[in-house]
């Protein structure tokens, strides 16, 4: 019943979908092509759907696909209407855009066609052709070659099921390396792909056919996130721009940090990043394992306007990370008491200081974070005396003592308080910058108040601490030497930042 007031109602009222954020929740607005990329020549709205349309007097000279420009598609369920005039289409999905080309996109294809006599069958796009034809249950092999290994059913009976030139609704699941899909409720086709080529996840895009003129049109475009059963899911949040080029870059850094993870221990973890503050894919958290926030902090902290959002995730036990100035949020119920339950402290104004130091890390304690970790020392703004739950199993990774040139400043929000200097100066208390956290809901939690240098993830060890973190919070065994990555060039760490080197 859940479902089917969803369906009825996404177009009428889509933030509804909201109210259920495990639920499917739409992609299209009903109005406009937000979040979505097309040639405008041959992509529109009428009539409150999404419409593809080439005439005699305006073709296209090749297939042209329209967008979703809001994330990838890992695992998912996938319903779209689709009704069409003429011609040939598909939606694409885990697909990728071609090299040299504009709105030109291959991968995977949920087919249909005017004639009916292609709807149903699961094509690739720019990638290996026919895959299973409708009615067929197809093994892909390691030559890329499918094999017919079942039937859904016969295709001439199955073809009943559609109604050409009218609007039929497109059912799509992924799972793993097996794709099935429905049209009307009826089983149309399925492939298990065990071809190392196999696409775990790539763009949702629209297809138009180029040829005679054809109109194509999508309403009801709804997704929901499937839990990734052979591996963990990762989601790095990145802030927007701060702080000019070699700083504060939340972008390239959470870019980095997912790259090494994805091809260190990809067969473990799948790492994903949105960029630039709370993602406009509503589907973003779904099927999350952990959550990594990277950002500017403090009123304007991406999370701070989310944290009911964030909620349901963290009870259902994902994990949560946060770097740097991620850390800093207002105390209270603005944001405070959430990291002090999520991830065992924050950095609290008056209370906690932000200087630059020089911070020496000589032992560490036997916990799964320090796996590996040698003793380094390393030049940052080391953020110290966070704000810590009372009786939280919270155990510090990285502690050093700051020295006393840390709090020559003024006192005020960030600089300096009578309470960190007792600590530091007179009780001469090692300061922690690198915790973890254990929860009662079974989630796990991390704080890491170093990285406002990028170059800083050059150094091994620092950058060891921070993915032996997400791989723990992410629940995956941390390797008794730690997460192992190849120490960044100075062109990977240039890669991705938002402001070119002066």
């Amino acid at each position: 019943m859940k479902h089917t007031v969803l369906l009825l109602l996404a177009l009428a009222l889509p933030a509804f979908a909201q109210a259920d954020p495990l639920d499917f929740q739409p992609l299209f607005d009903g109005t406009t092509l937000k979040n979505w990329d097309g040639n405008p020549d041959f992509w529109s709205v009428q009539d409150g759907v999404i419409t593809g349309l080439t005439t005699a007097e305006k073709p296209t000279q090749g297939n042209t696909f329209l967008t979703w420009t809001g994330g990838e598609l890992d695992d998912f369920e996938l319903k779209v209407d689709f009704k069409i005039e003429g011609g040939n289409s598909g939606i694409q999905i885990r697909s990728f855009p071609v090299p040299d080309s504009k709105w030109v996109i291959g991968g995977y294809q949920s087919d249909f066609d005017f004639e009916n006599g292609w709807a149903g069958a699961i094509y690739g796009e720019k990638y290996r052709g026919i895959l299973a034809k409708r009615g067929q249950i197809t093994t892909i092999g390691e030559d890329g070659k499918p094999t017919v290994t079942g039937a859904t059913g016969d295709p001439a009976e199955l073809a009943k099921a559609i109604k050409p030139g009218d609007w039929n609704t497109y059912h799509i699941t992924a799972k793993g390396n097996k794709i099935t899909q429905s049209i009307n409720g009826v089983a149309m086709a399925e492939i298990t792909d065990n071809d190392e080529e196999a696409r775990r996840a790539g763009l949702l895009a629209l297809q138009l056919h180029a040829g005679p003129p054809m109109k194509v049109q999508f309403r009801n475009i709804l997704l929901k996130r499937l839990k990734m059963e052979d591996k963990k899911k990762v989601v790095f949040l990145a802030g927007r721009p701060s702080h000019g080029h070699g700083a504060h870059e939340h972008k390239a850094g959470c870019m980095l940090l997912a790259k090494l993870l994805n091809e260190n221990i990809g067969d473990k973890i799948h790492a994903v990043t949105y960029h630039y503050g709370w993602p406009n894919d509503p589907t973003a958290l779904q099927n999350a394992d952990s959550i990594i926030i990277f950002c500017d902090g403090g009123g304007g902290h991406l999370a701070k306007p989310h944290l009911n959002e964030l909620e349901p995730y963290m009870k259902d036990g994902v994990g949560l990370g946060c770097i740097h100035y991620g850390v800093e949020i207002p105390k209270g119920d603005q944001g405070g008491d959430h990291f002090l339950r999520w991830i065992g402290g924050f950095f609290e104004t008056d209370w906690s200081v932000n200087p630059h130091w020089t911070a020496e890390f000589t032992t560490f304690p036997e916990h799964p974070v320090a796996n590996g970790l040698q003793p380094f020392s390393t030049l940052d703004e080391w953020y110290y005396h966070m704000r810590f739950a009372e009786d939280a199993k919270i155990t510090s990774i990285l502690k050093a003592l700051p020295p006393k040139e840390t709090l020559s400043r003024p006192d005020g929000p960030h600089s300096g308080n009578p309470h960190v200097r007792a600590a530091v100066l007179e009780r001469k208390e090692e300061q922690t910058v690198c915790w973890v956290i254990e929860r009662p809901d079974s989630g796990r939690g991390f704080g890491f108040t170093g990285a406002h240098f990028h170059n800083n993830w050059a150094n091994d060890n620092f950058r060891k601490t921070v993915l032996n973190g997400i791989t723990w919070i992410s629940q995956v065994e941390v390797p008794a030497d730690g997460i192992p990555s190849p120490t960044p060039t100075e062109e990977e760490l240039l890669e991705n930042q938002d402001e070119p080197k002066k």
